[in-house]
């Protein structure tokens, strides 16, 4: 059995296959060890994040009506233009969170508050 050598141009593009496969698995084991650091971060982040959302709470429950309206207002009005200007549909939605968040504790303060009717002088 005899074996016929094989053109250069084969050998150059089993180099080439070869040289493409090792540059494949280092990438691959790249996003592995950055997927592997986000993970290991993830549970401080969530954590920091949830401090933060309290913080945040606690800052707008202390806030006057005055404060929250125009905070509402100022919040509402930054999206509007983000959109008008054509950013994107999830900025605009991220930009409207404080804007709901100072709002509905708006509506919450002005609906729990009981009402008071005048009385009839006689």
């Amino acid at each position: 059995m005899t074996t016929t050598p094989r053109p250069a141009s084969e050998t150059a593009d089993d180099t080439t296959v070869q040289q493409a496969k090792e540059a494949v698995r280092d990438a691959a084991d790249t996003v592995r060890s950055v997927a592997s650091d986000a993970v290991a971060r993830l549970p401080e982040a969530a954590a920091t994040t949830r401090d933060a959302v309290a913080d945040a709470r606690r800052s707008i429950d202390s806030s006057s009506d005055e404060t929250l309206s125009a905070g509402t207002l100022v919040a509402f009005g930054f999206a509007l233009g983000l959109l008008v200007g054509g950013a994107n549909r999830l900025l605009v939605m991220l930009a409207l969170v404080p804007a709901a968040a100072m709002g509905l504790t708006l509506l919450d303060r002005q609906t729990s508050r009981p009402v008071s009717r005048p009385t009839a002088s006689r």
